[in-house]
């Protein structure tokens, strides 16, 4: 059920961020694009111009070389895969990091792109460039930079739910390494832990020296933007908030709440995922002009990280974005799996990170029959438990989860915390925001409630990883004083009050909920906010400064409040200047432990 109060849906699935004097900057199209990197090319009046094209792993480089080729009527094309290493010594090079058969695991690779390249191969394709004399030389392709630094220099960008979704198609291969025969979850598992963290690195050694990026999201139908305009593009949405591009999944317990209430096509047999603020997944949308430009939203955290996260976040995380907001709706739905996220330790020395997915669950909605499993029953045998669920994954009895788990009655604007080490999973019949921190691969099911995945087969299961990670101490006495409804009030002014809901002392988050029902002022204190509206039709987010425009926000949007906006302020919008609203805002522990997110300023 959605809420009472709405009547239509106003939640925006296609977001974007208008640049200021961003017009003209921009084109779209393959035949524009030819005709703005010919013209620039012109302008340097050079007998010989280099044009490189580097792209991320992903791109559909024979449709860019295909197009330019016919654009800038080059005198030599160079691929530079043709000086990538044999594919054995690649896979040599990556299986370290791939944690030999699992499906889902790995450890986060620390390799360089220039590893996987022969150093012998490139000298060659150097040789071949220099000897041109005059015209255009064209060097497209991942690791274009390494053959020539380029006269002319274009980054060929993609977002990675585009590059999953190719992947599930069988396109495209991995770095150096055909793989589309493999299912998708090992393709998407290799681009995780090594493929996406070569190309981050590597698109980030190239980024200050881009004359364009190209948008390749839409086969066929590229944008070409300036990178001028680009970065003064990123600098406009550090400084002001703003919303992500979310994306949508179905799942084996999926439901129907989205549907409604984010207005989504009937096309699946449902919608269980929804990627709200997940800036590792998500995209982020400059408008130049008439044009949009997709790109990953890590674009944005790896260029403007201070900006972004603030010198604390960022001095901790490096140029990583440690926040995550995401949807899970069970609504005429089943049960998520029964499931547990590793201890900090223990995902460290496993997958090399540096922090774990410590997370809550906020119900936006419940059913009258609702419920979130959370923390082992006092008195629970582990290893009777232990045994139970390896004999219900070998075929026997199914797992008896309320014999062992605690089952909690679930309402709307409950908050249940979830440190790692706690099993834990939402029942039927919720739609919950999940607020986390961001690691999101690294889940232990437990038991999957014997059912099979929306591709027929069983999902895996992971009991040694899990039970290596329970903390059985967290039994029913232990979650109902820690961990449900954790209510503390911070404050109250005219028209609003402030209430900490968690998370819990071990995670390293902290949430706060204004409820309001006239301007709430908030502070930022130099570090991120991700906020979401969890009642209200919408509400405006304005600058006492007027640094930035108003944002006008709807109902279950998250957006995020970049640490360099400061001073801003929340009130209610529309037909909801008639209804008391609701934000949760989420943001990082603060080490000396100051006071909590979204400080109201009076």
């Amino acid at each position: 059920m959605a809420d009472p109060a709405r009547r239509r849906s106003t939640y925006d699935k296609q977001p974007f961020i208008g640049v200021p004097g961003g017009a003209g900057r921009c084109v779209a199209g393959w035949e524009a694009a030819g005709a703005r990197l010919r013209a620039h090319v012109d302008t340097r009046g050079a007998r010989r111009a280099v044009v490189v094209v580097d792209c991320y792993v992903g791109t559909h480089e024979r449709e860019i070389r295909a197009a330019l080729d016919t654009a800038l009527t080059p005198v030599l094309t160079v691929d530079p895969g043709a000086a990538l290493r044999p594919e054995a010594e690649i896979e040599a090079l990556a299986a370290p990091y791939l944690g030999g058969d699992d499906p889902l695991f790995g450890t986060l690779s620390d390799l360089e792109l220039p590893q996987l390249f022969s150093p012998q191969a490139l000298a060659a394709l150097r040789h071949r460039v220099e000897a041109v004399t005059e015209g255009i030389v064209l060097v497209v392709g991942c690791g274009a930079r390494l053959v020539h630094p380029g006269d002319v220099v274009v980054y060929a960008d993609l977002a990675r739910w585009q590059a999953q979704q190719r992947q599930r198609a069988h396109e495209i291969p991995a770095l150096g390494v055909d793989n589309r025969a493999l299912e998708p979850n090992l393709q998407l598992k290799r681009a995780y832990f090594v493929d996406w963290r070569v190309c981050d690195r590597w698109k980030l050694a190239c980024w200050e020296g881009l004359d364009f990026l190209l948008d390749t999201n839409r086969p066929g139908d590229p944008r070409l933007v300036e990178a001028a305009a680009l970065r003064a593009g990123l600098d406009h949405a550090a400084r002001r908030p703003f919303r992500l591009v979310p994306f949508f999944d179905p799942g084996p317990w999926g439901g129907h709440w989205m549907e409604e209430v984010c207005d989504l096509p009937r096309d699946a047999p449902n919608h269980a995922w929804c990627f709200d603020c997940v800036p590792e997944e998500n995209s982020l949308v400059l408008g130049f002009g008439p044009h949009r430009v997709e790109i990953p939203a890590l674009d944005l955290v790896l260029t403007r990280p201070r900006e972004l996260l603030g010198p604390d976040v960022h001095g901790r995380f490096g140029a990583e974005f440690p926040i995550r907001f995401d949807f899970l709706d069970t609504m005429g739905g089943g049960n998520l799996s029964l499931q547990v996220h590793p201890l900090t330790a223990y995902a460290r020395e496993h997958f090399g990170l540096r922090y774990t997915q410590d997370e809550s669950y906020y119900l936006l909605d419940a059913a009258g029959d609702a419920s979130v499993y959370l923390g082992v029953r006092t008195g629970v045998d582990r290893g009777e438990m232990v045994a139970a669920l390896r004999a219900a994954q070998a075929g026997g009895p199914p797992f008896d989860v309320e014999r062992y788990v605690n089952r909690w009655p679930a309402r709307r604007h409950d908050h249940f915390l979830i440190p790692a080490g706690t099993v834990h999973c939402s029942g039927a019949g919720s739609m919950v925001l999940e607020i986390s921190s961001t690691p999101y691969l690294f889940t232990f099911k437990l038991w999957d409630w014997g059912r099979l995945g929306l591709d027929g087969r069983p999902r895996p299961i992971n009991i040694d990883r899990g039970v290596a990670n329970i903390q059985w101490h967290r039994d029913t006495e232990w979650v109902r004083g820690q961990l449900v409804n954790r209510i503390e009030p911070l404050g109250e002014g005219t028209g609003w009050r402030a209430e900490r809901t968690g998370l819990h002392e071990r995670e390293l988050l902290e949430t706060v909920r204004h409820w309001f029902t006239d301007a709430v002022p908030l502070d930022t204190l130099d570090t991120v906010r991700v906020v979401n509206l969890v009642q209200g039709e919408e509400v405006v987010v304005e600058s006492p400064a007027d640094a930035f425009e108003p944002f006008v926000v709807h109902y279950a949007e998250t957006f995020v409040v970049p640490a360099a906006v400061g001073p801003y302020t929340v009130r209610p919008w529309g037909a909801a200047v008639r209804h008391e609203c609701a934000t949760i805002t989420a943001s990082v522990r603060p080490t000396g432990g100051a006071s909590g997110p979204s400080t109201p300023r009076g």
